[in-house]
């Protein structure tokens, strides 16, 4: 508030600047014993992921699925023109026929010992060999045919209908997500603090959501360029909505306590060139202090501070938006 005297003529006028106090809430900044929390980045991946090819050669004449879709356990991913082996199962069919003839005709006479123990162990053979080439035949004709071994999203496919394939190349990426794993890299100063079950918390960006879940592997070699050894967090998939590949920020609560200085988040501003500050209470002064700090770790409702700030320091928590570096205060 500005009051303007003015005297008579060559007076000059004087300009009295009443501060006004403005009214503010602040709390007491204490030490706070918190768990350590270790905070990483990793990527989701299936619990288990199947890479799946054709036993057998031949030319796909049938493709079920597209790349996302998700697929039952024993469901048709796709199929080979089969005629061939259709054909070899066919004669295979036909020569385990006349061996079985041959066989029954010669075991009769094997009966009345009219035949030698050398010609029937031959036939004998051959009626073998005939039920393993049409057993094989078989087996080739529903190799036409491939099937996913489980339950889970279709992440890969390699060929389309026409395309001639070798037997045994990766063709279809099967992955089942009920539950995914997230498989992050820890430093190797932290990985003490990390046991079998501690809990983490993950969050996934590209959809927006935070899933609570367990350490369930933790490994024993570490990474020869950075170090760190590899951790897998195991979470449910509810909606299947998690996917292979995604990015997610975890933080693991180890065991260990440590003390933390902490202000609420509201209580935090930032300059121009993003600098973050707070203002202190002066309760002798009944003044509030701007004071640059240094921040750590961000948590539900607060900001860890590394630096900046001390134990029993009050910091204005309530109006502090209407304050400037040393503006009087009343302390509601």
């Amino acid at each position: 508030m500005t009051a303007l005297l003015i005297s008579g003529c060559g007076s000059t006028a004087v300009t009295e600047h009443a501060n006004i106090a403005i009214p503010v809430v602040a709390k007491k900044i204490e030490k706070e014993s918190v768990a350590k929390v270790i905070a990483v980045s990793g990527n989701i991946e299936g619990q288990k992921t199947a890479r799946l090819g054709f036993l057998v050669a031949g030319k796909v004449n049938y493709i079920a699925a597209k790349e996302g879709a998700t697929i039952e356990a024993g469901q048709l991913l796709a199929s080979l023109d089969p005629e061939s082996y259709r054909i070899a199962k066919d004669m295979a069919d036909a020569n385990l026929d006349q061996a079985q003839d041959e066989y029954n005709r010669l075991s009769i006479m094997h009966e009345r010992k009219s035949i030698s123990e050398s010609d029937y162990a031959k036939i004998s053979s051959m009626l073998k060999l005939a039920k393993a080439q049409q057993k094989l035949q078989s087996k080739n004709l529903s190799d036409t045919k491939l099937c996913s071994p489980f339950r889970g999203v279709l992440l890969k496919r390699g060929i389309e209908v026409g395309e001639i394939i070798g037997a045994g190349l990766p063709l279809f990426a099967v992955s089942d997500i009920e539950v995914v794993k997230v498989n992050a890299y820890i430093p190797e100063t932290d990985l003490q603090l990390i046991k079998m079950g501690s809990e983490a918390r993950v969050y996934v960006s590209s959809i927006d959501s935070t899933y609570t879940g367990k350490v369930v592997e933790i490994g024993s070699l570490a990474e020869p360029t950075t170090r760190a050894f590899s951790v897998k967090i195991e979470l449910k998939n509810p909606g299947l909505v998690m996917r292979p590949g995604m990015t997610a920020e975890i933080k693991i609560v180890s065991g260990r306590k440590t003390d933390i200085l902490a202000v609420p988040g509201e209580a935090v501003l930032r300059d121009l060139d993003n600098t973050a500050y707070v203002f202190v209470a002066d309760e002798v002064k009944k003044q509030a202090f701007k004071r640059k700090i240094s921040l750590g770790q961000i948590n539900e409702n607060s900001i860890t501070v590394a630096a900046g700030l001390a134990p029993e320091e009050m910091v204005v928590v309530g109006g502090q938006h209407k304050l400037n570096d040393g503006s009087s205060i009343v302390l509601k």
